[in-house]
């Protein structure tokens, strides 16, 4: 992996994580000119619905949508996402390759195995990537700001962020992931219903803010400037 240096990157423990958390957030970065990407830690062999073949066309379909700058998948064991010291090196290392600004994690409270590993993974692969002594190959990269993003379980957002310009861009990537859709009730107007009630949370979160549609995030930190 050539070394670059991405504005925002997101961390999605399978394909379509990242659409489905942040996908407004990265249509609005990428239309002020900044450079985005999403690394996905598995390839969502364990899915119900598709197979790893058509969820790899459906993440570049997904990519497209949102012009990321950067795609990647550390291809670790889908349903075992953990904090373990070659997980965390792996990732450590790709921080590092990347030198992400603004890094966004899942949110530690989850239903599912792989949000929370990913979460804890994510903490403890940013500290590794800093540290100069670090058995982490390549130069110490600090992120400059790190946020959580929801998943499966509510969160009270302490940032929302204004994506009622590029609601319908986070719609379409979403929508590219056709085969974990399927079997779903589907709305002429919206689409099939897990992305209606996302949209509809997304609607919720701007209402809380004075706009139509803004996406929520959790910081660990006070934040004393804009997002960027």
């Amino acid at each position: 992996m050539k070394a670059t240096q991405l504005d925002l990157l997101v961390i999605a423990p399978h394909p379509d994580d990242g659409e489905l958390g942040c996908g407004g957030l990265l249509a609005r970065a990428k239309s002020e000119g900044l450079s985005t990407g999403i690394l996905d830690l598995t390839r969502g062999e364990l899915g119900s619905k598709g197979t790893v073949e058509t969820r790899a066309e459906e993440v570049r379909a997904a990519s497209a949508v949102l012009a990321l700058d950067y795609r990647g998948n550390l291809a670790l064991t889908d349903g075992a996402v953990s904090d373990g010291l070659e997980a965390r090196g792996s990732l450590a290392r790709c921080l590092r390759e990347l030198r992400p600004r603004v890094l966004l994690i899942p949110h530690a409270s989850d239903r599912h195995p792989d949000h929370l590993g990913a979460s804890r993974l994510g903490a403890a692969a940013v500290h590794d990537a800093g540290l100069r002594k670090a058995p982490v190959e390549g130069p110490p990269h600090k992120v400059s700001r790190l946020l959580f993003y929801p998943g499966n379980y509510p969160a009270i957002p302490t940032l929302a962020v204004d994506v009622s310009a590029h609601i319908e861009a986070w719609q379409a990537a979403v929508l590219a992931y056709q085969s974990q859709f399927e079997g779903e009730p589907v709305s002429e107007t919206v689409g099939p219903s897990g992305v209606e009630a996302r949209r509809a949370l997304r609607r919720y979160w701007g209402n809380l803010v004075g706009v139509a549609y803004a996406e929520g995030l959790l910081s660990p930190l006070p934040w004393l400037t804009t997002l960027w």
